[in-house]
């Protein structure tokens, strides 16, 4: 297995880098508009070879993307594998999005704009090589038949090809024409990972310049021509209705033009400018229907999912063996109640979309994580055809799941075609956004296990309770009532503790009326918690070292034991630490990729935690940007110990309480722990990065904080937990 551990004590850190310039923040405005030089920057009209690759008059080469953006480093990653068949010169690479109405229009040639469950790139190999390869040799045949040579003594490299007896040589910019003009080749042949030069490369990402320089609009930066602006309201309990409005009393308030019931559920006030538009909304009385679910409150919610953890009715996920006749039979028998809350993925930039409605044709403008739906999602509100839809895509100012949904997207249109023939820009204001979003689902999980008079887990019984997503947003993705993104990490080519002899995991629906959706790293979030908490609790019940414990119980599971065993060396674990300072470890699987972690805290007696160290492992399979990859894995840490410590959306009288950043808290950079990060691809795969290490964010702290106090915590957040030492 190769290791590349990516800490470079030699250069200041990303955490540290973001430490020096947080106080200069302010100075920067968020308000991003596009200067006229920026349009001057792009290189004269190229030619289409192939489908991914236009090459330019220049010798430039622009690449498509298909899927979005949103800081993860899918565009650069991408435009990496196809840069690399093509053997261009990288430093003339830019990328842009192919407009998905193009893909429409061309039967989706470019395949699925769909981009998340860490599947941005790991999902468009081989087909973007393919591309990248078949224009090489389009353009190799060009050159060979400009020259009457055969095509066998020609090469490529940095966007030029050479024939190798007389050293002719070619730019791709003058065979572009020549080469568009060629059949794509069916087949063609893949380079060796060993011969990458671009790929495998943590070359510096294509988008940043433009994001430092203000040149990158995001979708919420949209300023066009006689544009108006739109504010929403929307019923705050789920499951109520829009009764009245009295419009009258807000119509002379400055810059009003529109008040408009926008579908049963929600109105919205457009005016000049969007503060107007907020201001006027909050002043105009409303009546709801509330509906049956006004009384519904966390506590409730909270007894009905304890009510699965014994129920009957529960769909199996993973089962082999008899656990239930293990655990009676043992000499110990071990059990703990696990619980995570709703979670709002807290993006910051908040939903938005700018539409246009005219008779024939709806053009939207939009930050989404699947451009196809946008598309589909734009027509039907707009009641056209696909044909008649145009969608710009953006990058997403955080999407983790958020934005592949387009309820948004059709509320804009919905607004425009009120006024048609004017833009009118949708920007959901901040409560809006966190009280109305698609949560991490609210899960609890009965973990119960047998060991024998030796200390080995006997068998194991892991009954989940919580709502279900594909049961909400895709019902028609269950399997014989099972549905199976519940058992991520947990499934038979997951799970990482296959020496445990009788295993039975399984899930008790209890679906509330909280819409649920893809919060990054989905069910693996709350199931590494619960899984890998309890088995540090079995390791202690077994009176042996919970490095040592996890090594035996995933024998058969070499993959996830390098992982946890790169982690472990990294993080010196068999050294002693300081005094006051303890560690946790933990590992898990998910989304094609394998994952370890290791955290050392401090826990002062009054019960202050402080976050120390982070060393964290990834085997992704294939690294196409090591570089990229590590940013990835620092980023999952800080996202999932703001989950761990402060995050959650509790209900009340229906509705989500928290509405804005003082109550829905997140990581300061105060709390930010070093995090190194070690990438080690075993090659032969491709793995999902964006989602995987979050996993292991939460249980690592977990057990560092028994290991330093002797309580174990088994709810989060960590913020209603009193950790002073036992």
């Amino acid at each position: 297995m190769n290791e590349i551990s990516t800490t470079d004590n030699s250069a200041p850190g990303r955490r540290g880098f973001l430490a020096t310039v947080g106080a200069a923040a302010g100075a920067f405005s968020l308000g991003w508009s596009l200067p006229a030089e920026a349009q001057a920057a792009a290189p004269a009209a190229g030619v289409e070879v192939g489908i991914w690759a236009v090459i330019h008059p220049d010798n430039s080469t622009t690449i498509r993307i298909a899927r979005s953006e949103m800081g993860q480093g899918t565009l650069t990653g991408l435009a990496q594998l196809v840069a690399e068949e093509l053997d261009a010169d990288w430093s003339k690479v830019r990328a842009e999005y192919i407009a998905p109405e193009e893909n429409f229009a061309r039967n989706r040639a470019w395949g699925d704009m769909s981009t998340g469950g860490s599947r941005g790139i790991r999902a468009s190999v081989p087909y973007v090589q393919k591309g990248g390869a078949a224009a090489r040799m389009m353009l190799v045949t060009a050159a060979a038949q400009k020259w009457g040579v055969p095509e066998a003594e020609c090469s490529t490299a940095s966007s030029v090809v050479t024939h190798a007896k007389t050293g002719r040589k070619l730019r791709y910019g003058d065979l572009a024409a020549a080469a568009a003009k060629l059949p794509v080749p069916a087949e063609v042949a893949l380079k060796r990972h060993a011969d990458w030069k671009i790929a495998g490369k943590g070359v510096k990402r294509l988008d940043t310049r433009d994001k430092l320089n203000g040149r990158l609009v995001f979708a919420i930066d949209v300023k066009l021509p006689g544009m108006l602006n739109a504010a929403i309201a929307q019923c705050p309990v789920f499951g109520g209705r829009l009764v009245s409005f009295d419009a009258g009393a807000i119509q002379a308030m400055p810059g009003v033009r529109h008040v408009l019931r926008v579908d049963d559920v929600s109105v919205a006030v457009v005016a000049d400018k969007w503060y107007q538009a907020k201001t006027a909304l909050a002043a105009m009385p409303v009546v709801w229907d509330e509906g049956p679910n006004s009384k519904v409150s966390s506590t409730s919610i909270a007894a009905f999912l304890k009510d699965g953890l014994d129920a009957t009715d529960a769909a199996v996920g993973h089962k082999y063996g008899d656990a239930a006749g293990a655990i009676t039979g043992a000499a110990k028998k071990v059990e703990a109640v696990y619980a995570t809350p709703f979670l709002n993925h807290a993006t910051l930039e908040p939903m938005n979309c700018t539409a246009v409605f005219k008779p024939d044709l709806v053009e939207i403008w939009v930050g989404s994580q699947n451009g196809d739906a946008s598309l589909a999602a734009a027509a039907e509100a707009a009641g056209l055809k696909l044909s008649q839809a145009k969608v710009h895509k953006h990058h997403l100012g955080g999407g983790f799941g958020r934005r592949g949904q387009q309820d948004y997207v059709r509320q804009a249109v919905l607004i425009a075609k009120q006024i048609p023939g004017i833009p009118v820009k949708l920007i959901w204001s901040r409560e809006e956004d966190m009280q109305h979003g698609f949560y991490r689902p609210i899960t609890q999980a009965k973990m119960t296990a047998g060991l024998d008079a030796q200390g080995n887990v006997t068998g194991l019984h892991m009954r989940i309770s919580g709502q279900s997503i594909l049961a909400y947003l895709m019902p028609t993705r269950m399997e014989n009532g099972m549905d199976p993104v519940q058992f991520q990490g947990l499934a038979a080519a997951e799970f990482g503790y296959l020496a445990i002899p009788n295993l039975l995991i399984d899930h008790a629906f209890r679906n509330t009326h909280v819409p649920v959706g893809f919060w990054r790293g989905v069910n693996t979030n709350q199931n590494a918690v619960y899984l890998e908490c309890f088995i540090d609790e079995l390791a202690h019940a077994a009176g042996k070292d919970p490095l040592a414990f996890r090594r035996t119980l995933m024998a058969k599971n070499p993959k996830q034991l390098a992982v946890l065993n790169a982690v472990a060396a990294k993080a010196g674990y068999d050294q002693k630490l300081p005094g006051g300072v303890f560690r946790g470890i933990c590992q898990y699987t998910g989304f094609g990729s394998y994952t370890a972690a290791v955290a050392e805290v401090t826990v002062s007696k009054k019960g202050e935690l402080k976050i120390l160290r982070i060393v964290a492992a990834t085997d992704c399979g294939i690294a196409v940007n090591p570089a990229q990859i590590a940013a990835q894995v620092e980023g999952s840490f800080g996202y999932g110990l703001s989950a761990t410590l402060y995050s959650e959306c509790t209900i009340e009288a229906g509705r989500v309480a928290e509405g804005n950043f003082d109550t829905y808290e997140v990581l300061r950079m105060a709390d930010m722990p070093k995090v190194e990060t070690i990438v080690v691809p075993s090659g032969g795969f491709w793995g999902g990065v964006g989602e995987p290490t979050i996993a292991v964010a939460a249980p690592a702290v977990l057990n560092a904080i028994f290991a330093a106090t002797g309580k174990r915590v088994r709810s989060l957040p960590l913020k209603h937990h009193d950790l002073s030492h036992a």
